[in-house]
């Protein structure tokens, strides 16, 4: 069978690539629990830098906003094994266990997760399935995922409150939020959603914190801090115009142009 760049069953996800592959999206929107079969992944969150390894496991919380970079090792490819674990799924599992409810979590969003035997089994289980031309199931899906959630809630008890606390965003400080995620570049409704407002509200409350509308002050704010990284830093502008939230390096460089008056190659 040929190895795709991605293969999914349901919330089942492999990935294999051969060059070092920068992910699409930046919004987490499901709990996703990673497990680095080949390579490396860097991940960028508003709190710093980390690095999963070859070997290495964590889990994402729901409504995270992360950047990834997926790095395969030296003369070969990045492989991985994601597990989404949906809201609508956890609760399903909640009802038909008859769990009590959680206490609202309060811990890291991304955290490390101890590769022991049963998660180890686990995983290399998995792999005959995404390297066969034999179909996985749905219902074989939905039987893995729950055997991915008893191995967490096993390994360490406060994974219940992770998994089970299904509290939506609640309505934070806009100020210090923007300001520590103003580099991903999400649609505005999800930056409302994530600081616990209606779009309407968001608009509203962000030109009252910032004296302009939200895509004036993210444009001016990313552009400054490519100015920042470009004229102190000494960085290239192909390397900076996707780490501070555009798309586009062309329209980066023209946006620059007119907001500074020089394109970002003469600085």
């Amino acid at each position: 069978m040929e190895i795709q760049n991605y293969f999914q069953v349901n919330n089942l996800l492999y990935s294999c690539f051969c060059e070092k592959q920068r992910g699409h999206e930046q919004f987490v929107p499901e709990h996703s629990l990673g497990y680095i079969v080949a390579g490396e992944i860097h991940l960028q969150t508003s709190d710093g830098l980390s690095v999963l390894k070859e070997g290495g496991m964590g889990i994402i919380r729901k409504n995270q906003l992360v950047k990834s970079i997926k790095v395969p090792p030296p003369g070969g490819e990045f492989k991985s094994i994601n597990i989404f674990l949906s809201q609508d799924f956890l609760r399903r599992y909640s009802a038909e266990n008859k769990l009590p409810p959680a206490e609202k979590y309060t811990g890291e969003p991304m955290r490390p997760v101890s590769l022991d035997p049963f998660i180890k089994g686990y995983f290399d289980s998995l792999l005959p399935w995404f390297n066969s031309a034999e179909q996985l199931s749905a219902s074989m899906a939905d039987l893995k995922t729950r055997e991915a959630v008893e191995l967490l809630l096993r390994m360490e008890p406060d994974f219940y409150e992770f998994l089970f606390d299904f509290s939506e965003p609640y309505k934070i400080d806009l100020e210090e939020y923007m300001n520590k995620h103003y580099m991903f570049n999400i649609p505005m409704n999800q930056f409302a959603r994530l600081t616990g407002r209606s779009l309407a509200s968001f608009k509203r409350d962000f030109e009252k914190v910032f004296q302009t509308s939200p895509g004036q002050w993210l444009q001016h704010k990313r552009l400054s801090e490519a100015y920042y990284q470009i004229k102190e830093k000494g960085r290239k502008a192909s390397d900076v115009y996707l780490d501070v939230g555009f798309e586009n390096l062309s329209h980066f460089s023209y946006s620059f142009k007119k907001t500074f008056g020089v394109a970002p190659s003469m600085l």
